[in-house]
């Protein structure tokens, strides 16, 4: 199996999606600060509430997650398959860069324009999806 677009998407999206949980887990716990990085280094048992900007960077890191998930199924089912269909590649070219639009909106909060771009985020995985019936026998 050689190393596709789509699957280097993926393995992009995988280290942006960490990248994302690391900044949220840092901002929660205020980590520019001594305390704050103390905090973050230990167990975080007795982590404090947030709201705002630190809850809502943590949100978008939890939401990456679970949308990696599916995109990640459909991307190896459509590689290992042999889809060569230019919808797989296309579809997910536009959850890449709907995904990597949605962050900042959903950390600054802006609520109508993260959920229309998430809804072309997903819109790119049923690209992958279709393109994966249709090369069913």
């Amino acid at each position: 199996m050689t190393m596709t677009k789509t699957l280097m998407i993926v393995a992009e999206l995988a280290v942006i999606n960490w990248t994302l949980i690391l900044a949220a887990s840092l901002i929660k716990a205020k980590a520019w600060k001594p305390s704050g990085l103390i905090a973050a280094m230990g167990n975080r048992e007795k982590e404090a509430p947030c709201d705002g900007f630190p809850a809502r960077t943590d949100r978008a890191a939890k939401n990456m997650l679970e949308n990696m998930v599916f995109f990640t199924a459909l991307a190896l089912v459509a590689s290992v398959g042999g889809v060569a269909d230019p919808h797989v590649e296309l579809g997910a070219r536009i959850f890449f860069w709907a995904r990597l639009v949605y962050i900042p909106i959903y950390m600054i909060g802006i609520p109508v324009a993260r959920t229309s771009v998430w809804a072309i985020s997903v819109i790119g995985m049923g690209m992958i999806f279709a393109s994966i019936v249709q090369a069913l026998p």
